[in-house]
């Protein structure tokens, strides 16, 4: 924030309420983010499928559901503490 113009800009932000900081935030974020990447589409779907062949070949090494969600539960609160 380098010009008078930024701050007055963040300080406007600032005094917004949560809410609509949040959207914004969201939004200049996004802007950012302009480059997409014309393969990931296509690598994508091709994990998927090697990911289901997997499971149909009985290769694949699954996780109980309860397990997996506990542990997603706790990285997500040592995150949020």
């Amino acid at each position: 924030m380098a010009s008078n113009a930024s701050r007055k800009l963040f300080s406007a932000a600032l005094s917004l309420p949560a809410r609509e900081r949040a959207d914004l935030a969201h939004e200049l974020l996004r802007s950012l983010d302009q480059s997409e990447d014309p393969d990931a589409a296509e690598a994508w779907l091709a994990e998927i499928e090697k990911r289901a062949r997997e499971v149909e070949a009985g290769t694949a090494e699954l996780a109980d559901w309860a397990a997996v969600r506990q542990r997603l539960e706790n990285r997500w609160r040592k995150r949020s503490g």
